[in-house]
């Protein structure tokens, strides 16, 4: 979410407006407000503790951040992002009669979801919140079709107001190597926040599968989230049952530069979520020119043409992604095209393109007002 938010609003600036992101307080270190680029201002607003909170706590906080919001200046939209700044935003559009846009990235699971779903039921507040909101927000943007239907079904959203606008990425950052490069060793990315929607579990009983003679290493990168408990320790102690401890590393966050260097020199991006709105890591990894093998989950059907810029697996059976695996492995030329159908695919999809599809939804608006 971070990263279409701030790159839409970049890409927003470039076609000449000016966007305020507004967030919540994080650090006492934190400014009032941060110019990013120009026409892109960060603005930190206090409500709560000055310090990271876990996501399930954030619902006490949505009035003090309504009201840090309302003493704003004026805006010609608000577009909030997540549930949480929806219900903080609502209210203030009213009051100020101007359109509220709605994007939720993630929507809460049903209530009687099973947690092997890779989705713990959500709070009651949240799914009344999302409800509320797709009844309410003047538009609601989905980043694919598989969240637009989501939006639809779940939370009984008018599908005459439901946008989809593709996020994008920046070619120019995630882009194939120069030349060939040759790691010491072969290795594959798993990118994602490290917590049980993710299903990086699959991604080590699959690497365990791979014949030993030709099995490259596993890089996971990304932070473990604030509610995934002991599941990081749980994933080091699975490579290590397995065998296959010292052929996993965790590298941490990355910044987007050594994110897209880590992805340029892979043998392939493996995306096993149990849940994606969209997948931007798929399209990152088809951006930096390597294959993706990804989960046939939510978004990742869109972020990836199956068979064409990557395998998009109906399984999750370990031996079928280690097939997978080996076959982009021992096939140089199958890897071959997909790293460049991939390319070809993300060069369609830039931010700016992602940006003037949301110009679209508020220019429908605002005329409309």
């Amino acid at each position: 979410m971070n990263v279409v938010v701030r790159h839409q609003a970049e890409a927003l600036a470039d076609l000449g407006h000016h966007v305020d992101i507004v967030t919540r307080r994080s650090s006492p270190n934190q400014p009032d407000a941060v110019e990013l680029v120009d026409d892109v201002c960060l603005r930190f607003l206090s409500a709560g503790p000055a310090e990271p909170l876990p996501k399930g706590e954030h619902d006490a906080f949505i009035e003090p951040f309504r009201d840090e919001l309302a003493a704003l200046g004026s805006y010609d939209i608000l577009h909030a992002h997540h549930w949480f700044s929806g219900m903080a935003a609502l209210p203030v559009a009213r009051a100020r009669s101007i359109p509220l846009v709605q994007s939720f990235h993630s929507i809460a699971a049903p209530a009687d979801s099973p947690l092997s779903d890779g989705e713990r039921p959500e709070s009651v507040g949240r799914l009344a919140g999302e409800r509320l909101l797709a009844q309410r927000a003047d538009a609601l943007v989905a980043v694919s079709q598989a969240e637009a239907d989501t939006i639809r079904m779940r939370l009984g959203a008018d599908p005459a107001r439901v946008w989809i606008v593709l996020p994008g990425v920046d070619g120019s950052v995630f882009r194939p190597a120069g030349a060939p490069t040759r790691a010491r060793r072969p290795y594959i990315v798993a990118a994602a926040r490290v917590q049980p929607l993710k299903g990086l579990d699959l991604a080590i009983e699959a690497l365990a599968r791979v014949d030993p003679t030709i099995r490259p290493m596993l890089v996971i990168a990304g932070d473990a989230s604030s509610e995934a408990g002991g599941y990081p320790d749980e994933l080091r102690a699975l490579a290590d049952g397995l065998g296959i401890g010292e052929e996993v590393r965790f590298v941490g966050p990355q910044s987007r530069a050594d994110l897209a260097f880590l992805f340029r020199g892979a043998v392939a991006v493996v995306v096993p979520s149990h849940s994606e709105t969209y997948g931007l890591v798929a399209l990152e990894g088809s951006a930096s020119g390597v294959p993706v093998i990804a989960a046939a989950a939510g978004g990742l059907r869109e972020a990836v043409v199956h068979g064409e810029t990557g395998v998009v697996l109906e399984s999750r059976d370990p031996d079928v992604w280690a097939a997978e695996i080996t076959h982009v492995l021992t096939d140089a030329a199958y890897a071959t095209d997909l790293a460049a159908a991939g390319r070809e695919h993300a060069e369609r999809l830039s931010w700016e393109r992602s940006a003037t599809g949301l110009i679209a939804v508020y220019r429908r608006l605002l005329t409309a007002t």
